[in-house]
């Protein structure tokens, strides 16, 4: 079982680097680490067993998160209309997004980081996302809003960019833009 323990913190090199595609169909070791960040994001969701555990709350975790360098990432939130995404996704990209902005008015968190930033993380509204689930399925997810966020913040991570290097601030040159080509 995955714990707070194995997740890699800030200033780790795993978390900057670009993660490697993985290959299809996934093999037993990619689906089992797909299936054990599901598994850590369901049980710090659950209040007892967060508590028993020591873990943080997330709605997201990536597999260079948990030192893997590969394009993994699992997800377990309920979007605005209630629809629980909970699943494992390998090569996920996106493949179309809006060129309206949004951002959540708390600032983002990552179980990564053991701080709190402050700042607004500017995000696409509304992104389409194509990837295979931990059970082998082909899918295109059209997202918005708060679990549009979450995809992002996920997706980031298998890009070695952290969710702070978002942050707008003009004063900063190293701050990374919005990728890609609008809708």
């Amino acid at each position: 079982m995955l714990t707070m323990e194995h997740i890699v913190r800030e200033g780790d090199p795993v978390l900057r680097k670009v993660a490697s595609p993985v290959e299809l169909p996934l093999n037993a070791e990619d689906t089992q680490t797909l299936l054990s960040m599901l598994t850590f994001l369901k049980n710090s969701q659950d209040p007892d067993i967060a508590k028993q555990y020591h873990l943080r709350p997330g709605v997201g975790l990536a597999a260079p998160q948990i030192g893997i360098s590969k394009r993994l990432f699992a997800v377990h939130a309920t979007d605005e209309n209630g629809k629980l995404h909970s699943f494992g996704l390998a090569n996920p990209k996106v493949i179309r997004h809006s060129v309206e902005t949004t951002e959540l008015e708390t600032g983002e968190g990552c179980l990564s980081v053991d701080r709190e930033i402050e700042g607004r993380v500017p995000r696409y509204a509304r992104i389409t996302v194509k990837g295979t689930t931990h059970e082998g399925e082909e899918i295109t997810l059209r997202l918005r809003g708060f679990i549009s966020i979450v995809f992002q913040h996920e997706l980031d991570h298998l890009d070695g960019i952290m969710f702070y290097d978002r942050i707008e601030d003009l004063t900063d040159p190293h701050k990374k833009p919005l990728p890609g080509h609008a809708l």
